[in-house]
């Protein structure tokens, strides 16, 4: 069931399942703080972890739907893994301890997982190299709009019905994915193909990936850039609603970052096809370390004072949401560029080894919130500066 869509369509189905996490996400952040002491959590920066644990979930999830992937097609897993989400997404939703929430924010993080990684291998089935980042850079433009709407929705949600009520809504918005994917969208891996499900085959595939300069490269940039964007959005209910004092307009200005990034989506689709990828993301990791370092400074020793400081921490953090997007495209491509026979497989190992170490550096540098985001910034900077000497050793061809 299914056909090959046109690309329009495609795009934009990529779009919505990759837009899922990034509802799942941005939806709670406005609702941390009252989720937290409704189930009698004492430590502020303690909620932090249902986003945390969540992306810790689709980490290691891809490890396993990735494989799947390449085994069974990319279609029946994306399918299981939506089914996963509802699930737990109801289960969520009737949690009375902060422990067992965080237990469905896990298996959340796991269905998602899939759609996550398979994806990622359907656009490489399709696509390769330059056309495969301009087909992702279309599709974060969509996704890009789902921050400006979710933290408004989600707070709608939970001030008219309930926090639980956000994890209703996810479980049933996930069914038009679902439902799209099974009747519009044909399978992209045929079964000649496809290779055994088993630990050999992910072995090989992982020894493979690991002496490939290209992909280890290209996995360590993706490690920091998600760090850096997994420290934001834990901290940033605390930053703009806890130091810059903007209360019940938060959502409102995390509308305002995600638009103004979500341009950039487009932007770089438009310059990946001139100038290339690997100049994309020097540009983008250089640009944003000296920005955070300089806005970081500024702020440490008072030379930006009153409204200005709002005023910083809206520019910064639209750079951080634009340079971020750029790499993100670039980076997953180039690393899949090589290892198309299984791509599968390779987007699970590289989502999977990046996602997790981001979340090991992203955990700290979010509890680094002390009243000001002042460090954050400043640790943003440096990440992205080791970042960007990193990416200088990369691979600009295969």
């Amino acid at each position: 069931m299914g056909k090959k869509l046109p690309l329009w369509e495609f795009t934009i189905l990529v779009a919505v399942l990759f837009s899922m996490i990034g509802l799942a996400t941005d939806a709670m952040l406005p609702s941390l703080a009252q989720i937290g002491k409704s189930l009698d959590v004492t430590d502020s920066n303690k909620p932090q972890l249902i986003i945390t644990v969540f992306l810790l979930g689709t980490g290691l999830g891809q490890l396993v739907m990735g494989p799947l992937s390449d085994a069974f097609g990319r279609k029946p897993i994306v399918s299981l893994g939506l089914v996963i989400f509802i699930i737990s997404s109801l289960y969520a939703a009737n949690c009375t301890s902060f422990q067992s929430l965080l237990i469905a924010r896990f298996i959340q993080g796991l269905g998602l997982s899939a759609p996550r990684t398979a994806i990622t291998a359907m656009v490489r089935d399709l696509y390769v190299g330059r056309m495969m980042a301009r087909v992702v850079s279309l599709a974060m433009m969509v996704f890009a709009l789902v921050p400006a709407i979710a933290p408004l929705l989600g707070q709608w949600i939970a001030e008219t019905y309930g926090w639980p009520a956000i994890f209703i809504f996810l479980g049933l918005i996930s069914l038009v994915p679902l439902v799209w994917m099974v009747f519009r969208q044909a399978e992209t891996l045929p079964k000649e193909k496809r290779r055994p499900f088993s630990l050999a085959a992910i072995y090989s595939a992982f020894k493979q990936a690991m002496t490939n300069r290209r992909v280890i490269i290209s996995t360590i940039g993706l490690s920091f850039g998600y760090a850096c964007l997994f420290a934001y959005l834990s901290a940033a209910q605390q930053i703009f609603v806890v130091w810059l004092d903007t209360g019940h307009d938060f959502p409102k200005y995390f509308a305002i970052i995600a638009l103004v990034a979500g341009a950039a989506s487009l932007l770089n689709a438009l310059l990946v096809v001139r100038i290339g990828m690997w100049m994309l993301i020097s540009i983008s990791f250089g640009g944003l370390a000296v920005v955070s370092l300089i806005i970081g400074a500024g702020l440490q020793f008072g030379l930006i004072t009153g409204s200005g400081v709002l005023i910083a921490v809206m520019v910064w953090s639209i750079l951080l949401f634009v340079g971020i997007t750029f790499c993100f495209a670039n980076l997953n491509a180039m690393a899949l560029e090589p290892m198309g026979h299984i791509a599968g497989t390779i987007a699970a190992i590289v989502g999977a080894i990046s996602t997790n170490l981001a979340i090991l550096m992203a955990i700290p540098l979010a509890g680094l919130f002390d009243g000001t985001g002042i460090t954050l910034i400043l640790a943003t900077g440096g990440l992205c500066a080791v970042a960007f000497l990193v990416n200088l050793t990369n691979p600009r061809k295969v």
